[in-house]
């Protein structure tokens, strides 16, 4: 028997704003999406279990691209494995829009198809059943 659960998919999408530029070249920080996993692993564990949860761990963090301020960011996670209070996520964000400040200070563009800029693995537990 298949649990409902698996394959589940939540996302999010979010504008990077100018304030978390943490580099030149208005780069953000890898820890920026990292923080975006989180969120959009507590609304699977909302909706899986009916609580919050708490992240255990990453695995298999890949910063594959760059996120600048200016961006609008896809993060997406899906359930690939159910445990007895664990989930295993498969999490990626990507860059949807981007600024173009070498066109106007207000330009951007759609991305097609968007860059993927960080995927990971983690893992989140929820309480036991009562």
């Amino acid at each position: 028997m298949t649990d409902a659960r698996l394959g589940l998919t939540v996302t999010h999408r979010r504008y990077v704003p100018y304030s978390h530029a943490h580099y030149a070249g208005n780069l953000v920080d890898g820890a920026y999406a990292l923080a975006l996993f989180g969120d959009v692993a507590t609304e699977v564990c909302i909706r899986t279990d009916g609580d919050e949860g708490l992240f255990a761990g990453y695995s298999d963090v890949r910063f594959t691209a760059p996120i600048r301020a200016g961006d609008i960011v896809e993060v997406t996670a899906q359930v690939s494995r159910v445990g007895t209070r664990s989930r295993t996520l498969e999490l990626s964000c990507a860059v949807v829009c981007r600024g173009r400040p070498d066109r106007s200070e207000s330009a951007a563009e759609v991305l097609d198809p968007p860059i993927v800029a960080v995927t990971a693995t983690g893992t989140v537990v929820v309480p036991a059943a009562s």
